[in-house]
């Protein structure tokens, strides 16, 4: 065997900096369990150094999730990081404060009656929809069988912009699901385009309130008003799921007359992500349905809570409670105006953003942020240049941030763009120095011959 096989350790063993061997420890196997452990302190600087190696959360403008929340929080989320949300009879309190984040959601979202809603907390808003349509496909069973009809072949309507959890759904419960294309000209869910993809097998439509590739909201009230009207010429009755994921943190507080939520009759729930912008860390989700008889009563479990019952319906059993507490937090510290402030605050941030880069030579907007704060530019049409959006995306990489370069749905997936995500953590100075190197990266890439240019280098050239 090579000498060195001796001297160094191996691809699967983790070397142990002496320093941090307090019991003596050289080095650990990486894919395996060790014959002992090791102290603590030494478990957690092996941990803590492989991290580094990730991106800074306050540069990644990739995520919708949250990645930053105020010290009292963290405080709170150490001291509940070991409740369990589904043990309501061991953790009463715990479940209290779910059923209030629920009404005070209810409230929010305009449900007719914020104590006959039904609501749950869910590990995200994957999970969220799961539920949404779980209902929706059970409801459509339930009708058919009452007339005497085949339950066989349901489908569920969206755009090919959906994210990526419906095709899941549909592949998990065997659901047909029906794409309305996106088109340049129709960038989102359309009423025409629902109108001709419903049928009497449809158990729903889902409309997105904040597309993820874009930050456009779909009209959802015009899509209820084309299924209003379907009903009455054909009798049809197909109900409607709104993927408010971040939209629903958003919506109440920008564009509070905007309608898309329960004030629609034909909007039978909602689900949203705790954990983008309703300011928690992750995983949290919310479903709500507008009332507890839109949801088969086969679907929901009954369990013991401070002697009594209390209704449940998830798909996960233990999952942790923190996040709940954290949304009860975030509800008293901030209320309704200190939502709107911080959700402002990202948009005017976002805006100011996409008119710098839409005035750029290279690029042309696809969403300016005016709806959730998330913008998307394309390259001109006329733009020759000998680099792409992916090449830029390594570029501004280099300097640390972490911005998305993917192509639009299919049938447009010729049209690569970006994507930013304003979040509550990204100021107005970062993103200032955001748009400095924006503005470096391009010159760069437009042939600037030597290294990439020092962060004050060409600062004064582009400030006009």
């Amino acid at each position: 065997m090579p000498h060195w096989h001796k001297r160094y350790p191996q691809d699967d063993d983790i070397a142990i900096n002496p320093l941090y061997a307090r019991g003596g420890e050289s080095r650990v196997p990486r894919f395996q369990l060790a014959r002992h452990g090791v102290l603590p302190e030494t478990a957690y600087q092996i941990v803590h150094d492989e991290l580094a190696l990730d991106g800074n959360a306050r540069l990644n403008l990739a995520t919708f999730v949250g990645t930053w929340m105020e010290p009292e929080a963290r405080r709170l989320y150490a001291e509940a990081a070991d409740k369990n949300m589904i043990d309501k009879d061991e953790y009463p309190q715990t479940a209290a404060i779910e059923d209030r984040c629920i009404r005070i959601l209810a409230n929010l979202w305009n449900a007719p009656d914020a104590h006959a809603a039904l609501g749950v907390s869910t590990t995200g808003s994957s999970e969220a929809c799961m539920l949404g349509g779980l209902v929706l496909k059970r409801r459509w069973q339930a009708q058919r069988r009452t007339h005497g009809k085949s339950t066989d072949r349901p489908n569920i309507v969206f755009s090919s912009a959906v994210q990526v959890v419906w095709e899941k759904f549909a592949n998990y419960f065997e659901v047909e699901p029906r794409y309305v294309d996106v088109t340049p000209e129709s960038p989102h869910l359309t009423a025409e385009g629902v109108l001709q993809a419903v049928d009497d097998h449809t158990i729903g439509v889902v409309p997105v309130l904040g597309v993820t590739y874009t930050g456009v909201y779909e009209p959802v009230a015009a899509i209820a008003r084309a299924l209003d009207d379907l009903q009455e010429r054909t009798g049809l009755d197909i109900p409607m799921h709104v993927d408010a994921a971040s939209g629903g943190f958003i919506a109440p507080f920008l564009q509070p007359d905007l309608l898309w939520d329960f004030r629609i009759d034909r909007v039978y729930s909602v689900n949203a992500s705790g954990h983008k912008y309703g300011l928690v860390f992750p995983g949290l989700g919310w479903a709500l349905w507008r009332s507890v008889d839109v949801v088969p009563k086969e679907l929901i479990f009954e369990v013991s809570y401070l002697g009594g019952n209390m209704p449940t319906f998830a798909l996960n059993f233990s999952r942790p409670g923190a996040q709940v507490l954290l949304q009860y937090y975030n509800f008293l510290r901030l209320g309704y105006e200190g939502y709107q402030e911080v959700q402002k605050t990202c948009q005017t941030v976002s805006q100011m953003l996409a008119e710098s880069i839409g005035r750029m030579e290279p690029f042309e907007l696809l969403s300016n942020g005016s709806d959730i704060p998330v913008f998307a530019w394309k390259m001109k049409a006329d733009q020759h240049r000998n680099w792409d959006l992916h090449d830029l995306s390594h570029v501004m990489r280099e300097r640390g941030w972490q911005v998305p370069a993917y192509p639009l749905p299919p049938k447009m997936d010729d049209i690569l763009i970006m994507r930013v995500v304003v979040r509550n953590s990204f100021s107005m100075d970062l993103a200032n120095l955001f748009l400095d190197d924006m503005k470096r990266a391009v010159t760069y890439l437009d042939g600037l011959n030597g290294p990439y240019p020092h962060p004050d280098e060409t600062r004064q050239a582009f400030h006009h």
